[in-house]
C-alpha cells in the first residue's frame, strides 16, 4: 500500500472528519443546511476533499429514490455521508454530482 495523499484546506472555516480530524470541506462549498441524514442534520455540498466512493446504489430517501454512493474518509474509513449520482425526479437534478455530509460525523476547525 502506498503513501497516503491528504489534501488541506486553507479557508478560515473548514470541516473535518470528527473521529481522525482530516479535512473533508470548506464552509463556502455549502449549498443548504437543510437536509437529513441517517443520524440527524447534514450539509449539502457542492465539493468535498480526502473522501473514497463506495459501490453505488438505489436508495430510497425522503424526496424519492436516488442513486447515491457512501463516501468514507480517506484516512480512517469513517461514513461522513453519501454523494448523490443520480437523481429520478426531475425536481431533485440539483443533488446531483453533490455530496451530504453528516453534522454528526464533523467537527468545525479554524475561526468561527
Amino acid at each position: 500500500m502506498g503513501r497516503l495523499f491528504k489534501q488541506y484546506l486553507s479557508g478560515p472555516r473548514i470541516y473535518s472528519c470528527s473521529n481522525c480530524r482530516t479535512h473533508s470541506a470548506d464552509h463556502d462549498e455549502i449549498i443548504s443546511k437543510s437536509f437529513q441524514g441517517r443520524h440527524g442534520r447534514a450539509f449539502l455540498f457542492s465539493n468535498v476533499v480526502n473522501v473514497t466512493l463506495g459501490p453505488k446504489e438505489d436508495r430510497l430517501l425522503i424526496t424519492g429514490l436516488h442513486t447515491v454512493a457512501d463516501i468514507y474518509c480517506s484516512c480512517c474509513q469513517a461514513v461522513l455521508g453519501w454523494k448523490y449520482e443520480q437523481a429520478f425526479e426531475e425536481n431533485q437534478k440539483y443533488k446531483e454530482g453533490k455530496f451530504i455530509v453528516e453534522k454528526a460525523k464533523m467537527m468545525k476547525e479554524g475561526t468561527w
